[in-house]
């Protein structure tokens, strides 16, 4: 029998140490695999992790499809989180963000059909709208909780400046934001915002998209239709230098016998019992091999050794192209 995950708390929702990203399952890293995903998501609640992430633009609209279709029969052993904000349209072609409180509202109803659940335990503005006042938006979702329809409020890529008015207007649950070993923007005031407020932190790419696994050797490997080839850490020289600056978590991770992934996951929770990372995989192999990185035992001095192993100075390319990066708060 599977010992039982432990829970952290995000504000007043209680969820799985480690939760599980569903964004690849099917868009953005090549080939789907709907069948196969689908029973990742079972065998990751077997595992005994609760919070499974996904969003409206995943797809569009088949993450969360596909996700409904996993937890049917599971619901009460799941924390469903899911998200709005971002517009797709046809042929993948992105129309921007919208935080207005008609679409907040018209988005809740469809993400509810399309996962077929009567709440959504956790939802996200994707992204903040710099033309719509975070107070508008969060006072609609506000109006969702109130009518049942959500059960908390989360906010994604939100600054602490953001945050702070949001959580003023109705109480925040969650922020996610990207961190891992060579992403560590939150450490720059938001994470202390958010301990201040009672708010707690997701994770969201803690494995650098896949670099800190140190399993990537060249971006011809990656897929076509993958989205990293348009990320400026997989690009040309930028990739082999990053393949350089991942060799020391890769030395540590032989000499503990572990993987550069188990080490990564561990550090980004060792930051704190508010902080939840929500690695995602569509392979059995790294999905168990993720859980297990919830157990891994490593003294502050080997943590601290990870921790300088890989840092964001050492990165070579931002973390999104430029027109992606703009859309970030703050």
């Amino acid at each position: 029998m599977t010992q039982p995950l432990p829970t952290r708390r995000l504000g007043t929702l209680e969820v799985s140490a480690l939760g599980l990203g569903c964004m690849g399952m099917t868009d953005f890293y090549g080939a789907a695999d709907p069948d196969a995903a689908v029973s990742t998501v079972r065998e990751a609640v077997g595992l005994g992790v609760t919070l499974l992430d996904t969003a409206d633009v995943y797809g569009p609209h088949t993450g969360e499809e596909l996700l409904g279709k996993a937890v049917a029969g599971l619901r009460e052993q799941v924390t469903v989180a899911t998200k709005f904000g971002l517009r797709r349209g046809p042929g993948n072609t992105w129309l921007g963000i919208d935080g207005s409180p008609g679409y907040a509202r018209q988005c809740c109803d469809a993400s509810l059909r399309r996962l077929g659940v009567d709440r959504i335990d956790l939802y996200y503005l994707h992204r903040v709208d710099p033309a719509v006042p975070i107070e508008e938006t969060v006072g609609a979702l506000g109006e969702l909780v109130t009518a049942g329809k959500i059960g908390h409020i989360g906010l994604s890529e939100a600054s602490a400046a953001t945050v702070r008015r949001a959580h003023a207007v109705h109480p925040v649950t969650a922020v996610q934001s990207e961190y891992s070993l060579w992403s560590r923007d939150v450490e720059n005031g938001l994470l202390a915002t958010l301990r201040e407020l009672g708010i707690g932190f997701v994770a969201y790419s803690p494995l650098g998209r896949g670099f800190l696994t140190g399993t990537l050797t060249s971006p011809d490997a990656l897929a076509e239709g993958d989205y990293r080839r348009t990320s400026p850490r997989f690009q040309g020289e930028n990739f082999t230098a990053n393949l350089r600056v991942v060799e020391p978590l890769c030395d540590i991770a032989r000499r503990h016998g572990v993987s550069p992934a188990q080490l990564a996951l561990a550090w980004v929770l060792s930051r704190g019992d508010d902080v939840v990372p929500i690695p995602g995989t569509k392979r059995s192999r790294h999905l168990w091999e993720n859980v297990a990185a919830v157990r891994l035992a490593l003294t502050e001095e080997e943590l601290g050794a990870v921790g300088e192993a890989v840092t964001p100075s050492r990165a070579v390319g931002e973390r999104y192209p430029v027109h992606r990066m703009a859309e970030l708060d703050g």
